[in-house]
């Protein structure tokens, strides 16, 4: 597993290895990390013209792409010959190698194909071509299904009341019992391929044979299910035996089905867990077998008693019938399947899956006044609990997890939602039972239990003892793609802390909080993501969010405030521009961070739609609704904006989608959309000066750090005024002591508006305090994750991302790692650091779409010292504090001694213009 904060011990080589970046020594020039969809060698591809990506290696600098030629085959020895019998793009003259679309005939549903690329270099050589890759289709017609069922262990029911004890009537929600089901079929020849394709509602477990296949955890993604499911394709090949064979689903509730019993953020239903399965086996000789989900499926209860995606989970393993994922299994005791119907489209789950990253151990215990025990894992993450005990017989083990302890070591969920329960009854042969839940998770630090006691302490009363337990992290599985440390302690305990937050939120929606909510509250989703983009690999994680709020959409064009819309809030929770507006800047962003234009092609006319939905809120072209910056500092608890009007961040927003939307219509080619967005712009900014702007003493609204930071950052300010309105910014911090007072929304534009206009000093000087509420502060309280407020209350959240916009600056200012205006997917870089405050060296490395970037300096009295690389097919600008060409060398040799770089003065720096590859810069001062 990925430790980054080993990063501080193993130095730069850490860092590397942490990325797991890097080609085999020796390789030649050529085409690396063939990727199709964003994916390697992916299953269950539906579009007609999937694109293909790769990497750029080269052993010398300046390498550059100048063509390439792709293959598809439908054998890996047609690749291997160098064959494309089915596309063969044959030599084009581009240095493109992101996103080339397949432009072959007509793909065949559920079926592999390979594929293989090779590239010109600088002086038209052709590499070899590279490894053979490949791609599998999914299932593109309800035809492809073969018949396969919906099936469920009950009908859906409309309704269902009981009576209380004051015999009042009682709806209940959600009161279904959880099944497991099973089949048995026959392989009697040698298997060439086989895949299984499952939707299991709400979360599912497919199991091969006796064990589960793959190690995904709650799928499928979570979707608006009467609008949409989604499907998960998995490679069985190797899991099947000659002979008799078994295949078994688990289902779970999720957010399908949740039951109004324990806590509930809300309730609602879609019907019974139910599951549909087409299982395609090819064989060597060229014939095939189908397993499809149907009635002659056999089905009982599963030994999960209860679960639920807000309330936890029960597990009793005395209900476990031992076998019954395995061939020769006796059902005849369980029911037939329930033939049932479930009429949402179907669409290929092509988001990263959550997994279980990492286990954290128990670092100490204590008894409490209950005579319970709280066990503390020493930090707050998304997850599970994975708890072996001993038992003597039938006994039920209760835990409550939390985020924080009372005085009195009990679990105190009060932030987190309560209650939240996983209880386990043992089968009690006083051997080791291990158990963890299956279908919820929750956000946690502490654990007390109830009902057992620490294997060694005394237990008077007979109970089970535990021999282990363990927090299991649950994340998104997108890869790693940064790091990041420097030579001051705070800044990386500060990324360490947001980056716990960042992946405790990321599901697969963006969440606001791992327990008493899991919503994907939409704001945090625009605004965290220049941030998350340097950390993860977004690129297959951000449209799927793009289609939820597509799919979220109302007929008017508005986008809610979540997504999936589960539920409906009230009193300016459904609909605010700030969230809403990530279904402008999302897409745009993934153009813009990978150069996947898809979610702009695919959304273009919807996002249309919500600009003129905000137009028609609009009044004098002032848009003044909503939440505003959400949980700014002001005089009162933290909640709606104190101080700044939500008009000014309403309206911010609302010119920043018209913006945006110029620039998608410029990059299509709509050159009246275009006109048209460009003059509504102007009018928009011209009516938020003229009501928001005070032209004697230079101010945005009432002076706020939000309101001068957007105005600054979303290019409202005349160019005269810039320098007025930033020192009015300045001016407001510095008179707090270096303290922010920005919330959700304007914390990120204090922190990009600084950094844009060269005072990286301040941002410094702000996050460099314990003592007045900030990252520093948050971590003087003992938080170990991002919490929801600045001032770390108690009461609200210990686990949300919505406040961790420093993290980027820690990578584009410390680290000095940004694109050039213009580049798509860090085609041309920039490498600028900050040298601020007492930080003395930073190092940052992030794998880009064309592959690694590295940036790490080194400032003493006499040298400053940069290290850079630059992935082959890309090239950098590299700045250097000194105008004085003569005082740089590279490797000990002068400038004008080394080929490939050009230099270029700016003021009191140099411009280094650079191409692919590893430079050792050193200044003399």
């Amino acid at each position: 597993m990925k430790n980054f904060s080993a990063i501080r011990s193993y130095g730069l080589l850490g860092i590397l290895l942490l990325l797991g970046t890097g080609t085999a020594q020796g390789q030649s020039f050529g085409a690396d990390k063939l990727k199709c969809e964003q994916e390697t060698d992916p299953i269950g591809i539906e579009t007609q013209t999937p694109r293909f990506s790769w990497q750029l290696y080269a052993p010398t600098r300046g390498a550059v792409q100048t063509a390439y030629q792709i293959i598809v085959s439908d054998t890996p020895e047609a690749v291997e010959r160098g064959t494309g019998n089915v596309w063969d793009s044959k030599k084009i003259a581009s240095s493109q190698s992101l996103l080339v679309p397949y432009a072959g005939e007509p793909l065949e549903a559920a079926k592999k194909y390979y594929w293989s690329v090779r590239v010109w270099d600088g002086t038209k050589k052709a590499s070899p071509w590279a490894r053979t890759a490949s791609f599998a289709m999914g299932l593109l017609s309800q035809a492809d299904w073969s018949g396969a069922r919906w099936i469920a262990f009950e009908p859906d029911i409309d309704s269902l009341t009981v009576t209380d004890g004051l015999g009042r009537h009682l709806p209940v929600i959600g009161r279904y019992k959880l099944p497991q089901m099973r089949r048995e079929f026959p392989v009697n020849k040698p298997v060439r391929r086989a895949t299984a394709y499952v939707c299991g509602l709400g979360q599912f477990e497919l199991f091969l044979n006796g064990t589960k296949t793959g190690d995904h955890f709650l799928d499928p993604a979570w979707t608006k299910f009467d609008k949409e499911a989604q499907y998960v394709s998995f490679d069985v090949t190797d899991r099947l035996k000659q002979g008799k064979n078994a295949v078994g689903v688990m289902l779970g509730n999720g957010f399908f089905n949740i039951p109004n019993e324990r806590y509930t953020k809300f309730v609602g239903s879609y019907g019974a867990p139910k599951m549909l399965l087409k299982m395609e086996i090819e064989y060597e000789d060229g014939t095939s077998d189908t397993i499809v989900s149907d009635a002659s499926w056999k089905t009982t209860q599963s030994p999960i008693t209860f679960s639920s995606i807000y309330g936890g989970e029960d597990f009793d393993a005395n209900l476990v019938q031992q076998g019954w994922k395995e061939a020769g299994f006796d059902d005849s005791g369980w029911q037939d399947a329930v033939l049932t119907k479930f009429d949402s489209p179907l669409r290929s789950q092509r988001t990263t899956p959550l997994k279980i990253r990492q286990a954290l151990p128990t670092v100490r215990k204590y008894e409490n006044s209950r005579g319970n025990y709280l066990y503390d894992l020493g930090q707050n993450a998304s997850g599970i609990v994975r708890l072996t005990v001993k038992a003597n017989g039938k006994h039920t083990v209760r835990m409550f997890p939390s985020e924080l302890q009372g005085g009195d070591s009990t679990a105190n969920q009060r932030s987190s939602g309560g209650p939240y329960i996983l209880s386990y009854t043992t089968l009690g042969t006083g051997e080791p039972e291990t158990w963890q839940p299956q279908f919820t998770y929750y956000g946690f630090r502490y654990v007390e239990v109830e009902g057992a006691v620490p294997a060694g302490e005394p237990n008077p009363d007979g109970l089970p003892e535990i021999v282990e337990l363990t927090g299991l992290h649950t994340t998104n599985s997108a890869a790693p793609v940064g790091a990041f440390a420097c030579s001051n302690p705070l800044f990386n305990r500060i990324y360490e802390l947001i980056d716990w937050a960042i992946r405790s939120n990321f599901s697969s929606v963006f969440t606001d909080c791992p327990h008493r909510e899991k919503l994907g509250w939409l704001e945090q989703s625009h605004l965290i993501g220049p941030s998350v983009q340097f950390g993860y690999d977004i690129s297959r994680a951000f449209p799927k969010i793009v289609g939820d709020m597509a799919t979220a959409q109302h007929a008017d064009g508005m986008i809610p405030t979540i997504a999936p819309q589960y539920t409906v809030f009230s009193e300016g929770f459904l609909d605010t521009p700030e969230w809403g507006s990530a279904y402008i800047l999302i897409p745009w962003y993934l153009y813009q961070w990978y150069g996947d234009t898809r979610p702009l092609e695919e959304n273009y006319d919807k996002m249309a739609r919500y600009v003129d939905y905000l137009s028609s809120k609009a009044d004098g072209h002032i848009v003044a609704y909503g939440l505003g910056d959400w949980c700014d500092i002001g005089p009162g608890e933290p909640a709606h904006s104190q101080l700044t009007s939500n008009g000014v961040s309403a309206t911010a927003i609302y010119y920043y989608d018209i913006c945006t939307m110029k620039r998608v219509a410029e990059l299509f080619g709509k050159t009246e959309d275009a006109a048209r967005y460009d003059a509504l712009a102007a009018q928009v900014k011209q009516a938020f000066n003229d009501k928001y702007f005070d032209k004697n003493t230079k101010k945005y609204d009432r002076n706020s750090q939000a309101a001068n930071a957007m105005a600054l950052y979303m290019g409202l300010v005349e160019p005269e005024n810039k320098p007025v309105v930033l020192q009015n910014l300045i001016d407001d911090i510095r008179s707090r002591g270096n303290a922010l007072t920005a919330g959700d929304v304007g914390y990120r534009y204090v922190v990009q508006a600084l950094l844009d206009n060269g005072a990286s000093d301040v941002l410094f000087d702000m996050n460099s305090r314990y003592d007045v509420p900030g990252y520093g502060y948050q971590l003087a309280c003992g938080e170990t994750a991002l919490a929801e407020s600045w001032m770390s209350k108690d009461y609200l959240s210990h686990n949300h991302c919505m406040l961790g916009h420093l993290y980027s600056w820690l990578f584009n200012g410390l680290g000095g790692l940004s694109q050039a205006p213009g580049s798509v997917g860090y085609k041309e870089v920039v490498i600028d650091p900050q040298v601020v405050g007492d930080i003395r060296s930073a190092r940052v490395a992030f794998e880009s779409p064309y592959g690694l970037i590295r940036s790490e300096w080194n400032d003493t009295p006499q040298t400053f010292r940069q290290t850079v690389e630059i992935p082959g097919n890309a090239s950098a600008l590299v700045y250097l504090p000194t105008a004085d060409p003569e005082a740089i060398s590279e490797n000990g040799q002068p400038l004008d001694k080394i080929e490939g770089i050009t230099v270029e003065r700016k003021g009191d720096r140099t411009v280094l213009h650079v191409g692919s590859g590893v430079y050792n810069f050193s200044v003399r001062k």
